[in-house]
């Protein structure tokens, strides 16, 4: 089964996995789940590391890099698709970064590893 991360999904697998839920936890340490982060993700935490919110030990890109070759985390690009399904979605959540992520799951069938219910209200697979 595929999994798309959510944001705050892929730093705590990396810095407090302690902070993920007991089923999160499992996936992440599966063999045969298939993890996928999105560009979107990406540029959520350049932006948060650019305006302070954000600290981290390593460099963005080594953290990039060490997600695909290490890790074996799949980028997902932003496609077309995913942006006309923001269009469609209401606006239960206003976040753009959680938009782009809801869109991306449904789009592309994906379970998202996500603590955060907002996207229940879009009928969007998520274990946490």
């Amino acid at each position: 089964m595929a999994y798309l991360l959510d944001t705050h999904t892929f730093l705590w697998m990396r810095h407090a996995p302690d902070r993920l839920g007991e089923k999160a936890h499992a996936v992440c340490g599966e063999v045969n789940s298939e993890l996928v982060m999105s560009l979107a993700s990406a540029w959520e935490m350049a932006i948060k590391l650019s305006i302070g919110k954000l600290r981290l030990h390593e460099t963005l890109r080594e953290i990039l890099v060490d997600a695909r070759t290490t890790r074996g985390i799949a980028p997902l690009a932003i496609k077309e698709t995913h942006v006309l399904r923001v269009r469609e979605l209401p606006f239960h959540h206003h976040d753009p970064f959680d938009r782009i992520l809801a869109a991306q799951a449904l789009e592309e069938g994906l379970t998202l590893l996500s603590a955060d219910a907002c996207f229940d209200a879009y009928a969007v697979p998520r274990v946490w």
